[in-house]
């Protein structure tokens, strides 16, 4: 039986459309699911974040997170990470590959024809 694959993040971001691109030019099913319309659920966040780290998670080079206040942005921790993704999942690295249990951080086409058995 075939694991569902879904591709999470933002639809109008360059590294989304690349990701994209690669798993339809290898003929994957994936489903997409976009954060600005359907936000992200805190269990599933929480259970990323145990399996790859909040810091890979997320996604300080973004604009969203640049432009909070420096206050919030010193001495982060898991918690406090967490709540700044859940309310403004922008703040999540993109695109977030997910196949059953297996787990994709950003979009590296080395990584994804590892990810999925594609030398």
């Amino acid at each position: 039986m075939e694991v569902p694959v879904i591709l999470y993040g933002i639809k109008a971001c360059d590294t989304m459309r690349k990701a994209r691109a690669w798993l339809e030019s290898h003929a994957i099913a994936y489903t997409f699911h976009d954060y600005k319309t359907q936000g992200i659920d805190a269990g599933r966040l929480q259970k990323w974040v145990k399996q790859v780290g909040w810091e890979k998670l997320l996604n300080k080079a973004g604009t969203t997170f640049r432009k909070l206040p420096d206050a919030e942005k010193i001495n982060l921790t898991e918690a406090r990470a967490i709540e700044l993704m859940l309310a403004q999942p922008a703040m999540i690295k993109r695109p977030v590959l997910e196949a059953g249990e297996r787990l994709e951080v950003g979009f590296k086409p080395d990584a994804y024809a590892v990810f999925f058995n594609r030398k």
